[in-house]
């Protein structure tokens, strides 16, 4: 309790554009490598660069909602440095006039709400990747990413615990996806984190020596580097162990430690200046207010929407909200099904259980949500039950098969004729003499037995409520 940890946070956020930032090559993900390259984004020289129009609407979109100031005139700067995935030997981002400024976003963690100011936000591009080979003993380089839009969101140093910093990653998380400005995947590198760190005095208004540990991806490796860094400065601090420097470090996840990369530099070493072939971009009200009326429904409006209007409980709209792909599954789903209870029901339950065993998280669930409201209402009007509704939810989830046609050609239409359903109860009571007495000896589990039983013999299309009553009434009668 001697120590408190001071935090400030860059948030890298690449933005959702068809084509990179100053030329028109794609900025999908996944593509193979150097696929996505022209003259341009790959640095030769006399290539003009033209100002991706929806990347700026992207980045006053991120203002919108984080709270922030519009700039009403933003600029480009060259931050000048060299690395091998830098082929021009800058970077093209905003140094002297970003496109927001003085933000606030709210979190919340186990000690209440607290708001996390922001000292900017700007675009800037993308650096391209380095893909080390061990084995070859040799780095390549992949400039698919070069020049892809992104957002740099930098804070003021108010976060004090890794809670804090893991609560507003998840919250950034949740404002920039449902608006539309990122995916936000942090698997895909499509959101990163550099986490700037230093330990003083509890009670002192001075700032420690500060270090950096860089492109973060995940919030649990976040949370586990941020105690580590902090246990090392306050050792070095006890212990005299070490010297802190000002310096750039790397999490390395196998050995749960951060180790130093290189000093830290400073803004004049990166020698800023303004780009002198980008324009100066004006952004008026008329073009903000726009923008603010084509935001999407926010995570917060649908969960008051959720709860209120369409009757879900808190823990199911937490679920559906806490993803915008899953939101967005809902919300189609429930255009061919209208019945929320039951929609949130099969995607929190059912959904998610097939997604987890084909190892996909909810940002990558995919399915064909007509064909999923399909099944539900087979389900739901009791054409098929459940178990036989569940069985078919793979197929539907892998192939996009048509539910109804399928249980039509393989015959699985529930079994709801009691003469039928009774006679096979009758057959199962005569087999299972044994476990019939002990039901009516007190032994109750018995009874799911028996359930089971009888629904494997008419091969899982029996209907359920039909089965039980028909086999306690049978079970009374034989008392």
């Amino acid at each position: 309790m001697k120590y408190e940890v001071v935090m400030g946070l860059e948030v890298h956020v690449e933005l959702s554009t068809n084509s990179k930032l100053f030329c028109s090559c794609p900025a999908h993900f996944g593509a193979e490598a150097n696929e996505n390259v022209c003259p341009a984004c790959a640095g030769m020289p006399g290539m003009p660069a033209v100002t991706n129009k929806r990347a700026v609407e992207l980045g006053i979109a991120a203002g919108l909602v984080t709270g922030s100031e519009i700039a009403r005139t933003m600029t480009f700067d060259k931050k000048n440095y060299f690395y091998p995935d830098l082929p021009t030997g800058y970077q093209i981002t905003q140094w002297y006039a970003p496109v927001c400024r003085n933000g606030r976003v709210e979190i919340e963690t186990g000690k209440g709400k607290k708001h996390i100011t922001l000292k900017q936000i700007h675009i800037e591009e993308d650096a391209g990747k380095l893909v080390h080979d061990n084995r070859a003993g040799a780095s390549l380089v992949d400039f698919n990413r070069t020049s892809v839009p992104l957002i740099e969101i930098v804070s003021n140093p108010d976060f004090r615990s890794a809670g804090e910093v893991t609560a507003y990653l998840a919250k950034l998380r949740s404002l920039l996806s449902f608006a539309g400005v990122s995916d936000c995947k942090m698997q895909e590198g499509s959101m990163r984190c550099d986490v700037n760190i230093s330990v003083r005095e509890r009670g002192s208004d001075k700032l420690g020596t500060r270090t950096e540990i860089k492109n973060m991806n995940s919030l649990k490796a976040i949370a586990a580097a941020i105690e580590y860094e902090s246990g090392r400065q306050i050792d070095a601090l006890e212990t005299g162990c070490e010297v802190l420097v000002q310096e750039t470090r790397r999490w390395d996840d196998d050995r749960g430690e951060t180790f130093s990369m290189r000093e830290k530099e400073d803004a004049t070493d990166y020698r800023y200046f303004p780009d002198p072939e980008l324009m100066p971009v004006v952004i008026d009200d008329e073009w903000i207010e726009s923008v603010r009326a084509g935001l999407p429904e926010m995570a917060h409006e649908k969960y008051q929407r959720l709860t209120g209007e369409l009757g879900l409980s808190e823990y199911d709209s937490n679920i559906i909200t806490g993803s915008k792909n899953l939101s967005d599954i809902f919300d189609e789903t429930m255009k061919y099904f209208p019945k929320p209870k039951e929609a949130a029901n099969w995607i929190i339950t059912e959904l998610l259980s097939v997604a987890k065993g084909d190892n996909k998280g909810e940002d990558d669930i995919k399915i064909d949500c007509r064909q999923f409201a399909k099944l539900m209402e087979l389900v739901d009007n009791k054409t098929i039950n459940r178990g036989v509704g569940k069985k078919l939810l793979l197929p539907v989830w892998k192939e996009g098969i048509d539910p109804a046609a399928y249980v039509k050609e393989n015959k699985l239409g529930m079994v709801s004729d009691t003469d039928q359903i009774g006679e096979i109860i009758r057959q199962v009571l005569e087999e299972e003499a044994d476990s019939v007495s002990d039901y009516k000896n007190g032994n109750q589990k018995v009874y799911g037995f028996l359930v089971g039983r009888v629904m494997k013999k008419l091969a899982g299309k029996a209907d359920p409520q039909v089965v039980n009553k028909l086999l306690a009434e049978m079970l009374a009668q034989n008392e």
